[in-house]
């Protein structure tokens, strides 16, 4: 892991960094369970992605110059009506630049724009072991405990990658109080 701190900033993704964000993906779909696709995306496949999250959601990409270090966006938690103030979470750091702080600067900034969407519960799901190998550690787990997630849930053996059972777990952050009435949720493009 680099601890050594670099100048970065965090930024709204855009389309033309479609290539550069699946390079940093590309290695969690093959060497890692954290991510449980068995194939990589295409650049295509991967900027329709963007391009939808950003409809509703932020996006947002640590930039270090010109090169991408990690990226985080949010997803809706399910797609019924009254789960619109609650959001799923994904993070993904280039490997090299772990320990640089970027995760938390992403993190940081997913949670101000979303209070300022009226997004009340972030949650995350995570692969998890009892038994750490080459392809999963705990340390997604040990990063949201830090930016102050908290253990909900765990599906048991639910994943199946490269050969090997792997639970999820449910981790959640609430960002806000909740209401007694809910204000609606401001589409992002509103807000930036």
């Amino acid at each position: 892991m680099n601890t050594k701190k670099t100048d970065f900033v965090i930024r709204m993704a855009r389309l033309s960094d479609a290539e550069q964000l699946l390079e940093i993906y590309r290695p969690y779909v093959e060497n890692t369970a954290i991510s449980f696709e068995y194939e990589v995306p295409s650049v295509e496949e991967f900027r329709e992605r963007i391009r939808n999250t950003m409809e509703m959601y932020p996006y947002y990409v640590a930039v270090d110059d010109e090169r991408i270090l990690g990226y985080a966006y949010v997803s809706p938690f399910k797609a019924r009506k009254a789960y619109d103030w609650a959001v799923e979470t994904t993070i993904y750091i280039r490997q090299e630049c772990r320990g640089m702080g970027c995760g938390k600067a992403l993190y940081l900034a997913l949670e101000e724009i979303l209070r300022r969407q009226n997004i009340i519960n972030m949650n995350a799901c995570i692969a998890y072991t009892d038994h750490e190998d080459e392809h999963l550690t705990n340390k997604s787990m040990e990063f949201h405990e830090h930016m102050g997630y908290r253990l909900v849930g765990t599906f048991h053996k639910c994943g199946y990658k490269f050969g090997k059972w792997y639970d999820m777990i449910w981790m959640e952050k609430i960002i806000q109080e909740h209401p007694e009435h809910a204000e609606p949720v401001i589409p992002v493009g509103k807000i930036i």
